[in-house]
Formats: C-alpha cells, structure tokens, sequence
C-alpha cells in the first residue's frame, strides 16, 4: 500500500519537529540541541504565526477528558482500525484513502509522545507522556455563550494532518463509507444504459 508512505512522511515531519522543539542529546556522538524552554514563544509571522511551546496530556488542540492512559490506548486502538480500514479500501481511488492515511499518520505521530516521550525524556512513565505542541495561530475573535477565543489552541503537524485529512473525508465522504455492494450496483446498473446508447442507429 504506496498510500501509506504519506502516513510515514507525516510521522517523520511530526517527530522530527517535536524533537527539534524539545531538544534532544546523544551523547556518544557529542550532539546536544537545548531547543526551546517550555512555554517560549518565537514569532515567525509577526504575531500571528508564532512557535509556542507546550504540552498537551489530553487530545488534539488542547482538548482534554478522560486520562494518559486512555487516550494512549484509545490511540492504539483508533491507529489500528484505521490501519485495517485503510487495507480494506486499499484498491479505491486516492482521494478515498488519503485522508485516512492522513488521520492515521496524525494520530500515530500523537501516540509516539503519549507512549514514549516521558520515558525517553524521563519525565514520566511508559504511556504517561505528553504530546508536543508548537504551532501557534492567531485566529479571529469568537465569542459563544460567554466563551471568548482569540488565538487557535496551540497544535502540531499531527493535529493539523488529522484536520485536513477529516476535512477531506467530509468532502467524499460518500465514496469513502459506501458499501461494495453498493458500488458493483452502480456498475450494474449503468452497464445496460451503457449497452442501450451503444445500440442507438446512428
């Protein structure tokens, strides 16, 4: 399955730019890159592009129920179906199986914190990690029911894989959840009407 290379692609650009915010040592080799200290801010754009650095110990944008443990087992899980799905639709066009390799690419770029980072950084224990934010975006002021939100919750490369690609199963959604079934009827059905004009006499 090529499609899912785009999975990788997201894994790796994720990872590689929550450890460069982080900072990372390996000593044997004599590398140390300090990165930034936790909640530094950098502009890139003025004020509204900024590199903000947190951490989130609950789901994407901030969002934040349940525990560490569930959401790493839950992103387990979610990884899994998705991976499966994705071999399930494996031969139908690529619009269909971008964005779930998109989702999945997100969402194990996310797991690899939550399982791995508290351990690797000694922070915490296995599945006890938090995930790395640094993308901060200025957003336009929204007010609903006394609720009052200027900047966009600070997210990652991850996050914003799991957006578009959701974005774009909303978009064909219906080619992405209708049955085979479904789909061989269609192609049933349009086969007479194919035969019919082809025996029209000029």
């Amino acid at each position: 399955m090529k499609i899912l290379y785009v999975t990788l692609g997201i894994v790796i650009a994720d990872q590689i730019t929550k450890v460069l915010v982080k900072g990372f040592s390996i000593p044997f080799l004599g590398i140390e890159w300090e990165g930034m200290h936790y909640g530094q801010t950098i502009p890139l754009i003025g004020d509204i592009v900024r590199l903000t650095y947190i951490e989130n110990p609950g789901m994407a944008f901030g969002l934040d129920f349940g525990g560490k443990i569930f959401f790493a087992l839950f992103s387990i899980i979610a990884c899994i179906g998705i991976f499966w799905y994705l071999y399930t639709i494996r031969h139908e066009r690529l619009r269909v199986r971008l964005p779930f390799a998109m989702i999945l690419g997100g969402a194990f770029g996310n797991l690899i914190d939550r399982v791995f980072y508290g351990v690797l950084y000694g922070e915490a224990p296995l599945f006890r990690g938090a995930v790395v934010d640094f993308i901060d975006v200025i957003f336009f002021n929204i007010s609903i029911f006394g609720y009052e939100m200027t900047r966009w919750p600070v997210f990652n490369i991850a996050d914003s894989a799991v957006t578009i690609g959701v974005i774009i199963l909303i978009i064909f959604h219906r080619e992405a959840f209708r049955p085979h079934s479904e789909e061989e009827t269609d192609e049933e059905e349009s086969k007479p009407a194919e035969d019919e004009r082809r025996n029209i006499p000029d």
